[in-house]
């Protein structure tokens, strides 16, 4: 993967940068897709609970093996492929007893290259082990806050978790942010650091990609009538003459 600077041909294109990959081009597995429903932030009701959104693109949600349970059983990367859900890449993983799961892509893996996950495994991207089998100093991701409830900690581009101590039931864990996360050693995590990390250098160019991605605009308070904003109303260009509020 690498970024890629526009030519400033015109304005929705003047500063855009996005990522070059070779990802799968083709259809995702239908078996492990689902239709999201999207309520534009609007509750049962039909009344707006949640601002600036609505008008995405139709996109359909992938089911990631979070849990990796496959244990002691060869897996091979088959391919990768784009996921709208996140800013990460998923690669699809065949089995060697013929199923096929996707699961988050790591820093540094390539299709072809085998994985493992439960006790018999070793310390290598992609694996997957529990906390008391991985050793202090290692980057993982995809960590468990409990056991067999799946990974949660670590799962966007870029991202991992330190070993930094270990005891007998629990691990420390350090993250990017500098918090450090007690986490039972019966949990799982993944080797390695999530790919993709890239995307932080990423820009969208213009507003109507963001509108693509269901992100609506957002208007000043003070720019509006009384009866829409608390702010709103007055002679002139007024600071709302009260403290900041929420609609």
């Amino acid at each position: 993967m690498s970024l890629f600077k526009f030519k400033p041909t015109s304005s929705g294109v003047r500063g855009k940068i996005k990522i070059v990959n070779t990802l799968y081009k083709k259809q995702p597995l239908k078996k492990y897709l689902r239709n999201i429903t999207f309520n534009s932030g609007r509750n049962n009701r039909g009344c707006i609970t949640v601002r600036h959104k609505g008008g995405r693109m139709k996109r359909f949600y992938r089911y990631i093996d979070f849990f990796r349970n496959k244990d002691n059983i060869l897996g091979i990367v088959e391919r990768f492929e784009y996921d709208p859900n996140r800013n990460c890449s998923i690669s699809l993983i065949l089995y060697s007893d013929g199923e096929r799961r996707y699961i988050i892509s790591p820093k540094n893996l390539n299709i072809g290259d085998k994985i493992f996950s439960g006790n018999h495994s070793f310390i290598k991207i992609g694996n997957n082990l529990f906390l008391k089998d991985i050793p202090i100093g290692t980057r993982v991701h995809c960590v468990e806050t409990r056991p067999m409830s799946g990974g949660k900690i670590a799962r966007s581009a870029g991202s991992y978790c330190i070993v930094v101590s270990k005891n007998i039931k629990t691990s420390t864990l350090l993250t990017k942010s500098g918090s450090k996360l007690q986490i039972n050693n019966m949990c799982r995590a993944t080797i390695g650091e999530v790919g993709n990390s890239d995307y932080m250098y990423t820009v969208l160019g213009k507003a109507g990609a963001n509108r693509l991605r269901g992100v609506r605009p957002t208007v000043r308070g003070v720019a509006m009538n009384p009866f829409d904003h608390p702010h709103g109303g007055g002679e002139g260009k007024t600071s709302g003459g009260r403290d900041p509020v929420s609609p």
